[in-house]
């Protein structure tokens, strides 16, 4: 009688696990995301910081080659390479959409020729493949952020997650800036580098304007904004000088600054 006992509680409780199971399984198979893995709001977070990767590294890239900040730059560049490939693992991990899987395999192979063109000798016909490869970069990275705010069928949380996602875009805008200005004092000096580093900085100020109009804002995240806001007044236009030039360190270090407080900012917002 007791042996029946334990039997029938054993078979109970298997039933009961495989049951839980199975609807784990059915639930993470329906989500863009993997549930066991990495929350929804910030693998938007992880894939947004891969923008802002791509163009740190190809601004260091040419900061190095103009010997501005060299010590910074330096460190600044290996960290840079060695976060996007944790991020990249890890967003490989946790997202199961296959469309957004085989942008995520393109950005794997770009990111491959990066970090080879990277560690050539610095000339400027390598730094225009270094620029191009880091568009590249941008772009997938880019429609990944995108994927996963589509997929996103909860209106609360696509709120949320389109927050983060121009939140965690200035991050971006401040180094890309960085990288066109540094690329038009090194003799990079076409139309569209200029053209690219004005349209940053426009995007850069209608976000920001946005964000300080957000409802949702806490009072550390408003604070936070206005920093952002006060330094962004004194420095914008120095970025726009481009062509008179003459700024290359004040300009990594302050994108650098801007860059800091809008990544504070951005996990400010996925912790609403």
């Amino acid at each position: 009688m007791f042996k029946s006992k334990i039997g029938f509680i054993f078979t109970l409780f298997a039933f009961v696990s495989l049951s839980a199971n199975e609807i784990v399984t059915t639930s993470s198979s329906s989500n863009v995301v993997s549930n066991n893995k990495v929350q929804r709001d910030n693998i938007v977070d992880i894939a947004g910081r891969e923008r802002m990767l791509s163009q740190r590294v190809a601004k260091d890239y040419l900061y190095i080659g103009k010997k501005v900040a060299l010590g910074t730059a330096n460190i600044e560049l290996k960290k840079a390479l060695d976060e996007f490939s944790k991020n990249l693992n890890k967003i490989k991990l946790s997202v199961i959409d296959s469309e957004i899987k085989n942008m995520i395999d393109f950005v794997d192979l770009s990111f491959d020729d990066f970090k080879k063109s990277i560690k050539e000798p610095f000339n400027l016909d390598n730094a225009q493949i270094v620029i191009d490869l880091s568009e590249s970069l941008l772009e997938g990275s880019q429609y990944i952020v995108d994927g996963l705010k589509k997929k996103d069928k909860n209106n609360i949380k696509s709120v949320k997650s389109n927050i983060i996602a121009k939140s965690g875009r200035q991050r971006m805008l401040s180094q890309r800036i960085a990288k066109y200005y540094i690329a038009y004092q090194l003799g990079i000096r076409d139309k569209n580098t200029v053209d690219q580093l004005k349209k940053a900085v426009d995007e850069f100020k209608q976000n920001l304007k946005f964000l300080m109009s957000n409802p949702t804002n806490t009072v550390a995240i408003n604070n936070k904004l206005n920093e952002v806001n006060r330094l962004w007044n004194i420095v914008y236009n120095f970025y726009l000088g481009i062509e008179k030039g003459g700024l290359p360190f004040i300009v990594f270090k302050s994108t650098n600054d801007i860059t800091k407080e809008m990544d504070d900012i951005t996990k400010l917002y996925d912790r609403l």
